[in-house]
């Protein structure tokens, strides 16, 4: 995923700057594709925080009940949390980004943006 948002706002970067291009269709391809952005995005937080969850409640239970069985566990999910929420991070701050880019193909097409208003 995190090549394909990468490619993607390459995509649509070299677009904004092709005069050329028909930017009525790419504001209708970019919505639909920001909408599956966002839904990624959102079943990424999902996990991401019953992951964490899991990882509180192990080492909650290695504390309370003193099962020293119970670290490897708590070990494994703490080092799977961590790129997990680099990720999600990645997901977040490029959905931003692209927000950002459906103001500027707005622009082009409609004249105007919430750029404007300030």
């Amino acid at each position: 995923m995190t090549e394909y948002l990468t490619n993607y706002r390459r995509y649509i970067l070299k677009c904004l700057a092709d005069d050329g291009c028909d930017f009525g269709q790419l504001l209708e391809y970019h919505t639909e594709k920001l909408h599956q952005f966002q839904h990624e995005r959102f079943i990424h937080l999902i996990v991401m925080v019953l992951f964490a969850l899991c990882t509180v409640i192990t080492i909650l239970a290695i504390a309370l009940s003193e099962k020293l069985m119970l670290i490897p566990l708590a070990a494994l999910l703490l080092v799977l949390l961590v790129p997990y929420i680099k990720h999600y991070f990645f997901l977040e701050n490029t959905v931003q980004l692209l927000y950002k880019d459906y103001d500027a193909i707005y622009k082009k097409v409609h004249g105007f943006s919430q750029e404007d208003l300030k």
